[in-house]
């Protein structure tokens, strides 16, 4: 390939250098070195596309490897820099000319090709990892090992089932919605799929999910596998397009801000363009739609019992999708009692994958987000995302504290006062 094709060299353009994007970055806050920081990546980026600097270069790869991609550098540019984007395309281009170890090939092969697009995979690889952590096998496995032992216990098979294929609206029917299942929501928080069907019937909304669905591709995309990325998408798309101009509700930041943007990543596909735009455009976050469509359609009792609640931003929804007020919102008209945690929109180090690739740097970003909650005085952590929270369990776990993680959802499905909701209609 040549340099300029190993990154989007025209997105590296917009960078006016102003280092506004510095005091968000939380690896630049770890390190305090400039190619740590989104401006100093974008350099690294420019001089392997102008020539000047080789794509095998080690700062280079580690730069790109180092990064979290939470994207909160893009909530402060002044110019509009769309650096996920860039860094999504910066290491597709990388592992196109890098040459990975064979164990580092047959991993990502294994994880990207195989266990991502396969929901028998994803059902197998879940169960033997509730294995090993159970049985402690987990501890011959090295760094893999104690990632696994530091996560949450992977639920037992029943609680990973999937969900039925069309859910009947419990109050006066509003409408009909289609729901990503997910691929690491089904097999990690089940549950917190069935508390967003309990609440998307409970204000009156049929909601259907695509039977065969397995992967968005937000992973692989983040990760730079943008050819596997793009099948995945035109296959979500097929899948979906079943359901009419339904909104697609999402429960998955993640998964939310990657499908958002289909139309730019299928943008050089003449015959996919227009349908993954027309795609992108019914993707609405749970707390998007239930914002709009019930705001007096929840008790104010239940969930005082929870306790103190705080929220933590997903970067991907807050940085991604510009999604902020409607989380508390929803908080609020549940009857919470809730505290605004310090720099939520911070990212708490979990970046999809990247805490099993890189524990220790992803330790390191959670340590501010735990004294933040520390200090808020909350009793419950409130997330929109499976990473964030798993990352959130597995710190709370590490820390001794006895702290809950709740998804939006279960909070909504615990708060949800179903008589009420038949009333107001």
């Amino acid at each position: 390939m040549q340099p300029a094709e190993l990154v989007d060299y025209a997105k590296t353009l917009d960078c006016i250098h102003c280092g506004l994007c510095l005091r968000t970055c939380p690896t630049y806050r770890l390190t305090g070195a400039e190619p740590s920081s989104p401006r100093g990546r974008i350099y690294l980026m420019r001089a392997v596309a102008e020539g000047q600097l080789e794509a095998s270069d080690a700062t280079y790869r580690g730069e790109l490897d180092f990064c979290l991609a939470c994207r909160h550098c893009e909530s402060v540019c002044p110019a509009g820099v769309r650096f996920g984007e860039m860094i999504e395309s910066a290491r597709a281009g990388l592992s196109a000319v890098q040459h990975r170890p064979v164990l580092a090939r047959l991993a990502r092969w294994f994880g990207f090709e195989l266990v991502l697009r396969s929901r028998w995979w994803l059902s197998a690889s879940a169960s033997a990892m509730r294995f090993a952590q159970r049985t402690g096998m987990a501890r011959l496995l090295g760094r893999w090992g104690e990632a696994l032992l530091a996560m949450p216990l992977v639920p037992p098979r029943s609680e990973r089932a999937p969900l039925a294929a069309t859910h009947g609206a419990r109050a006066p029917r509003r409408g009909s919605v289609a729901m990503l299942e997910g691929c690491a929501m089904r097999e990690l928080y089940g549950r917190v799929n069935r508390a967003t069907v309990q609440v998307l019937t409970g204000i009156g909304f049929d909601t259907h999910v695509p039977a065969e669905h397995v992967c968005c591709g937000a992973l692989h995309a983040h990760n730079g596998e943008l050819d596997a990325a793009r099948d995945l998408a035109r296959a979500t798309i097929a899948a979906f397009e079943a359901f009419g101009d339904d909104a697609i509700v999402t429960n998955s930041a993640g998964c939310g801000a990657h499908m958002k943007g289909y139309g730019q990543l299928l943008r050089d596909d003449a015959r996919w363009r227009e349908r993954a735009q027309r795609f992108s455009r019914r993707v609405v976050d749970f707390s998007e739609f239930v914002a709009a469509h019930a705001p007096t359609a929840f008790s104010t009792g239940a969930v005082r019992e929870l306790g103190t609640l705080t929220y933590d931003d997903p970067c991907h929804l807050c940085h991604g999708q510009q999604v902020r007020a409607q989380p508390r919102t929803l908080l609020e008209l549940a009857g919470a009692r809730r505290v605004e945690l310090a720099d939520a929109e911070a990212c708490c180090g979990s970046a999809g994958i990247y805490s099993l690739l890189r524990p220790a740097d992803s330790r390191a970003v959670f340590e501010g987000k735990l004294a933040a909650f520390e200090a808020s005085g909350a009793d419950v952590l409130v997330t929109a995302n499976p990473g964030c929270h798993m990352q959130w369990e597995s710190g709370f776990k590490r820390a001794g504290s006895r702290a809950r993680v709740l998804h939006l959802a279960e909070v909504l499905a615990c708060a949800l006062d179903a008589p009420a909701a038949r009333r107001d209609g």
